[in-house]
């Protein structure tokens, strides 16, 4: 059993001011969702409170900014870092860079592909983390295609429906060997 310490409350409280001003995307719902669903699967599948603190930390650096980096390993450990840093494939600062669809398509398929393919070589700490956090995304696509926005939900995507499937597709087999220690 999983006991949660004063930590992990300062972390809802890190993840909630900085992902203030963001919400998931095409919804009015707050981004912070997204990382309490995270963090509660992550405690769910049995995970640490590291872990669960990582769950809501894990889009911190890609969402906003590598400057984090060093406040999130001060206040939460090495062990906190390296899974959220394993859960990032990009930074809000290198995607920023991109100015036309074409270049944040192909810098999109980029990363994707190489996120899958570290998964393989990722500690198992880091691969709970991750893999809730797609669950967690799988699963509000889910609601949205059963919902309002119905098949219209892959229009917030750059890679729309048969991308975004052929991601989770290619995330669950990827995720589902065994990781190494």
């Amino acid at each position: 059993m999983t006991v949660l310490t004063r930590c992990y409350s300062e972390a809802v409280e890190y993840a909630r001011i900085a992902h203030a001003a963001q919400f998931r995307k095409g919804t009015a719902i707050p981004y912070v969702y997204h990382l309490l669903g995270v963090s509660s699967i992550v405690l769910e599948y049995g995970g640490t409170e590291d872990q669960a603190i990582a769950g809501l930390l894990h889009d911190v650096l890609e969402d906003c900014g590598a400057e984090h980096e060093a406040p999130i390993r001060e206040r939460f450990g090495d062990a906190v870092a390296g899974i959220v840093k394993d859960c990032t494939d990009g930074t809000s600062e290198t995607k920023t860079k991109l100015d036309t669809p074409e270049a944040k398509c192909a810098d999109w398929r980029n990363r994707k592909l190489a996120y899958i393919a570290s998964l393989e070589k990722k500690p198992i700490a880091s691969l709970l983390v991750s893999t809730c956090d797609k669950l967690h995304n799988a699963r509000a696509i889910v609601a949205d295609v059963q919902g309002d926005a119905g098949l219209a939900v892959f229009e917030r995507f750059k890679v729309g429906k048969e991308g975004t499937l052929r991601y989770y597709e290619s995330l669950a087999r990827a995720s589902s060997r065994e990781p190494l220690e």
